[in-house]
Formats: structure tokens, C-alpha cells, sequence
């Protein structure tokens, strides 16, 4: 891989300087903080700015999602991250398989918790990454997120033109406007959060706004895919103390019952949060409860209809 182009470089809006913290160690610590609080306060209009494309996102994810899709998150150093977290957060809070979501970091796992730079000038091996993980097997209809607050990471370029070739849907997140990446992806998010307070240092205003919105993506799809029932999180799976107890307040929560009947109900249920909520409601067998989850997708609120 070639050096990148340093005047290219330079004109990143990401890397440029920001006239409000040129002096940023002369200022006394509160003024410092004060300075870093004001910037993060212009990331959630940047995020605003964009919600008509991650709500595209969103609804283009989900319908992918009911064909048996998977979302696929790539980036390099703190996208990457980011993007493995977002992943790995999934399953705990939405009761989702390990596999509907994956998170894939320039360097591998390892990079996660050392630096490992040089992996993100790769474009082979964001390919060759994408495709080690299955991605797209078998004409699944996957979704790939790539993530670079600078819009040109190598790596990542290159998963999302092996993602292209296979009629994928990709989803470029960047903080550039008109980069490299929103251009090669079917769907562009691009919050224009500007200059960092340290001089190209993403981890900052552009890492809170990759943050907000995977935040966006990754719920947005599991309400739209029936993880959620109002703000109840009625996927979850109730493998311990704090989770029997969670469960227990959505089922009293969703049907207005007590704490007991709660309990009984999950019981009678199979430890299924949905199955009881539908029993309750609908006074329904567990057996007639599972199957009008199963004929409606497991969406509850289509199978609280009459």
C-alpha cells in the first residue's frame, strides 16, 4: 500500500485544526473541560442533521433481517471498536443469536485493546476479513456498516467493495462529507461533526457521533424486527437472578398484573417473556401463545391482535 497523500490528508475535515482550542494547553483545567464539553454539545445536531439516512438504514436492515440477513460492522482503530462493540451488545439486550451481528476490527481481535495501526492500510484484508466471516454465503442477504470518521480507510474501502460485489447492501459512516466511502456505499451517513478539540483525534466529537448512531442502527432494526414491545425489552432471555427479576417487572409492566402472577406466568410460559405476556392478555394456552409468535414473527404486538 502506498503512502497516503499527505495534502489529501490534510484536507480532511477531520484532521483540520480547530481555531477554538488553538490554545488549548494554556487554558486552566475547568476552561479545558468546558471547551471539550461545548464541542461534544454540536455532535447530537450533526447526528440530527442525518436521521433520514439511518432511518433508510434502519428500514433497508430490517427488511434484510426478515429474508435471514446478518449486519456486519468493519472499521479500523476506534470505528472499529465502536463497531464491535455495538455488535457485541446485541445478544445481552435483545435476546438476538451471536451471529445475527458481527464486528469486525482492522488487526483482529487483538487490536481491540493494542494498537495496530498498520492493518488499516489494507485494502486486501478488509476483503479478505469480510469474507473469512462468511459474509454473504450462500446469497444471504447481508447488510455491511462500514466505518471511517475520515471516509477513506483503506480497510475498510475494501470490505465494502468485496461487499458491493456481491449485491450486498452496504452502509458507509463517516464524518467527511462526500468521501471516498459515502461515495462506494449504497446508503451514506455522514454527520459533519467537524474539527476535534485535538487535532485529528476522532476518537472525540467524531467517535460520540459514530457511537449515537450505531446506537440508532442496532435499535432501530430491533424494534422494527419485534425485540421490543413499546420500550420493554421483551426478547430478553431470563438466564439469571437480574434477568428473572427484569423479566418479571415487563410482564407485570406490559399486562398490568402483580409481581406473583408475573412470576407464575414466566414459569408457565417456559421462561418465554412473550408467550406470558400473551397468555395473560389473550387468556391463551403456552402452546397457543407460541403459536401465534411463530406465525407472526415473533412481533408481540401483531400477536396481541384479535
Amino acid at each position: 500500500m502506498p503512502p497516503p497523500d499527505r495534502e489529501t490528508l490534510a484536507a480532511l475535515l477531520t484532521e483540520a485544526r480547530n481555531p477554538a482550542s488553538e490554545h488549548l494547553d494554556q487554558l486552566s483545567t475547568l476552561d479545558l473541560l468546558t471547551l471539550i464539553n461545548a464541542e461534544d454539545a454540536t455532535v447530537a445536531s450533526a447526528v440530527h442533521a442525518v436521521l433520514p439516512s439511518i432511518a433508510h438504514a434502519v428500514d433497508a436492515i430490517a427488511d434484510r433481517f426478515t429474508r435471514g440477513g446478518r449486519l456486519f460492522y468493519t472499521g479500523a482503530g476506534t470505528s472499529g471498536r465502536l463497531g464491535v462493540l455495538d455488535a457485541s451488545e446485541c445478544p445481552p439486550t435483545f435476546s438476538v443469536p451471536l451471529t445475527l451481528v458481527h464486528g469486525l476490527i482492522a488487526g483482529g481481535d487483538r487490536a481491540l485493546r493494542l494498537s495496530s495501526e498498520h492493518s488499516e492500510d489494507s485494502r486486501d484484508e478488509g476483503a479478505a476479513d469480510l469474507a473469512a466471516a462468511g459474509f454473504a454465503s450462500n446469497s444471504q442477504p447481508d447488510t455491511l456498516v462500514g466505518i471511517a470518521a475520515s471516509g477513506r480507510t483503506p480497510y475498510v474501502l475494501g470490505a465494502i467493495d468485496y461487499a458491493n460485489a456481491r449485491n450486498a447492501l452496504t452502509i458507509g459512516l463517516s464524518c467527511v462529507p462526500n468521501s471516498a466511502l459515502a461515495l462506494a456505499s449504497d446508503i451514506a451517513i455522514t454527520p459533519i461533526t467537524g474539527p476535534e478539540v485535538l487535532t485529528g483525534s476522532t476518537r472525540m466529537k467524531a467517535g460520540t457521533a459514530t457511537k449515537l448512531v450505531l446506537n440508532m442502527l442496532s435499535t432501530g432494526v430491533m424494534v422494527r424486527t419485534g425485540a421490543t414491545f413499546g420500550n420493554l425489552m421483551v426478547n430478553v432471555r431470563p438466564t439469571n437472578a437480574k434477568l428473572v427479576d427484569r423479566a418479571h417487572r415487563i410482564i407485570a409492566a406490559a399486562t398490568g398484573c402483580d409481581p406473583a402472577t408475573a412470576a407464575r406466568l414466566l414459569t408457565d410460559s417456559g421462561n418465554n417473556v412473550k408467550a406470558a405476556i400473551l397468555m395473560a392478555i389473550r387468556n391463551l394456552t403456552r402452546p397457543e401463545a407460541e403459536q401465534r409468535l411463530a406465525a407472526t414473527h415473533g412481533i408481540l404486538r401483531k400477536a396481541l391482535t384479535p
